[in-house]
């Protein structure tokens, strides 16, 4: 994307709150994050599609969560697309952006020229938050069931958080004269305001009864829940990724009977976070043995990121803990 097409709105999700009918809610604008995403593997567009979906997913969940590490979204399938994995890391401090990354792995003779979901089999949507050190990580999962991975999604909050969620999601490739073709996204998370804190540190959930949204609210909140959902129904695609309607003015244009109220958006930037260092951690739980039997032909030890494409090359020598034993004397 060049400089020219960057707008002010791209690459951040935008909080808000509908006052009068006690729901919450994220706008987001994924357009670099998602090319750098995307650049660093040549996927089918079936595959792309599916990465674009939860990339989205990722950024207005992460967003939403009062994170101080990593949230990471993954799908399990028996399908052609065995696996996405995404992680969203949060700010390092105020003012800093948050990162996303994610990858996806297929087999490729499996794949069909139906749509986007449909490569996915039966298995499961799972979300992971690692607050950091000294914390239990938390880990709730939904069966792979609905239309689309953005219905999973809804599902997973229906029935392991017991909050109405909903998204609108929307992404392509744009191109115009003279700027080179790249990724547009965008998308709305809708969901009923929560009595406590959603989620628990510690525990994984199981998949039990598939509850859906609309399920979960009665009385006037249903009522409030029914029409916030029939106004975000009308969201063009145009509105959610072009460059003429800024978030904000979305929100008046959707919600202005609701009172919405905007907070402060994030900027959020692909981004990776793995390193030589990293690599070399990895490998010092390994012994000399160990080491040899991952040496290549060349006498190397090496490994690539699957998230950024990234390759290391390391002298075998240099890792395992008895370099690093022998290091130390």
């Amino acid at each position: 994307m060049t400089l020219g097409s960057k707008i002010a709105w791209d690459d951040t999700v935008l909080p808000f709150q509908l006052d009068a009918s006690d729901m919450r809610g994220r706008v987001v604008r994924l357009d670099s994050a998602l090319d750098g995403i995307l650049k660093q593997h040549n996927y089918p567009p079936q595959v792309e599609a599916l990465v674009a979906e939860m990339a989205l997913l990722t950024a207005l969940i992460g967003q939403t969560v009062k994170l101080r590490w990593k949230l990471s979204l993954q799908v399990q399938s028996k399908g052609a697309v065995r696996m996405i994995a995404t992680d969203y890391y949060a700010p390092q401090k105020e003012g800093d952006p948050a990162r996303i990354r994610a990858y996806a792995s297929y087999d490729a003779d499996r794949l069909t020229d139906a749509a986007p979901f449909d490569q996915v089999g039966e298995g499961y949507f799972a979300v992971m938050i690692n607050q950091g050190e000294d914390t239990t990580p938390y880990q709730g999962i939904a069966a792979l069931d609905g239309p689309s991975l953005a219905a999973c999604a809804g599902a997973y909050f229906a029935q392991s958080e017991q909050l109405p969620t909903v998204f609108s999601l929307s992404f392509g490739k744009s191109s115009s004269p003279g700027v080179a073709e790249h990724w547009r996204a965008g998308g709305m998370m809708l969901q009923h305001m929560p009595k406590a804190s959603p989620f628990v540190a510690g525990g994984t959930e199981g998949t039990g009864t598939t509850l859906q949204p609309k399920d979960l609210v009665e009385g006037e909140a249903a009522e409030n829940w029914h029409r916030v959902n029939t106004l975000m129904a009308t969201v063009e695609e145009l509105e959610l990724i072009g460059p003429s309607v800024t978030p904000t003015e979305l929100l008046l244009r959707l919600f202005h009977e609701e009172q919405p109220r905007v907070y402060e958006a994030q900027s959020v930037h692909f981004g990776c976070t793995c390193s030589e260092e990293r690599v070399r951690q990895s490998l010092s739980i390994y012994s000399a043995k160990d080491i040899a039997t991952m040496t290549t032909d060349d006498g190397r030890v090496t490994a690539d990121c699957q998230f950024c494409s990234a390759h290391y090359d390391l002298d075998p020598a240099t890792v395992g803990f008895e370099a690093e034993t022998a290091t130390g004397d």
